[in-house]
């Protein structure tokens, strides 16, 4: 059934299932500014967010992504107030629902430098990677204590460690070798790169990994992101022509 508003065809009815992005990437931006707005302190803003997560996951999920990675608390993000912090520590734990992956049965994973965690935040995360480990459908990932400039400083010490060991020769590098040295190499390269609340740009946020995903920038605030926002993003994404250095024509 085709549903309407106002005349209007809705954004999920217009989606090709047939051509859902495996992989959407997710830099959830505005939470602060979305409370501001309406007065409340950044925290209130930190909380509504953590409950859009719960709906685009299983949006996501519905419409058959098998990963969706979203950008959560970045190593630059330690520089905010020591309060602000502690309430998104806090609040992260508080927000990790294990009933909300079984129920979709949705895998839970985190990339990041994890070493900077509090050892409470980290037991909690760890315990709900342990129980949902067996669910086959989506995989949500958590990027926590992430940068792309960490993840990619981190890859080549691995490989280097590799090279001076013997187990690895330089002319044997090639950028598959990095992928599979990089956090994320348990998923494929996002097709598509959503970014809320206006700002455009990528902030050190899975750089190498998104070397050809179509990009999408909306200045609607993540707490404000629900299921017809995301709809929206999948719809512009299937409207481009994805040629990785092609011409239209060899398509």
């Amino acid at each position: 059934m085709i549903i309407k508003t106002k005349n209007k065809m809705l954004y999920r009815e217009k989606i090709d299932k047939t051509r859902i992005p495996a992989h959407i990437a997710i830099i959830m931006d505005g939470n602060g500014r979305w409370a501001k707005e309406r007065g409340h302190a950044r925290t209130f803003g930190h909380q509504a967010g953590a409950e859009t997560v719960h709906i685009i996951a299983e949006e996501s999920a519905r419409l058959g992504v098998k990963f969706l990675t979203l950008y959560t608390f970045s190593t630059e993000n330690w520089n905010r107030p020591v309060d602000e912090v502690a309430s998104l520590m806090s609040l992260l734990m508080d927000s990790i629902e294990e009933e909300t992956f079984m129920k979709n049965n949705i895998s839970f994973r985190i990339i990041g430098d994890t070493s900077r965690l509090p050892k409470d935040v980290l037991d909690r995360l760890k315990k709900c990677i342990e129980n949902t480990s067996r669910n086959t459908g989506m995989c949500l990932t958590l990027a926590l204590s992430y940068s792309s400039k960490w993840e990619i400083t981190d890859a080549m010490k691995q490989i280097a460690g590799k090279v001076k060991r013997g187990e690895l020769s330089v002319d044997e590098i090639t950028d598959k070798t990095i992928d599979s040295h990089l956090a994320t190499n348990y998923m494929p390269d996002p097709e598509l790169l959503i970014r809320t609340g206006g700002e455009i740009r990528l902030s050190n946020y899975l750089l190498w990994q998104c070397a050809y995903s179509e990009l999408y920038f909306c200045n609607t605030y993540w707490p404000d992101f629900k299921e017809e926002e995301l709809c929206k993003a999948i719809c512009d994404y299937q409207s481009r022509e994805r040629r990785f250095g092609k011409t239209s024509e060899q398509l």
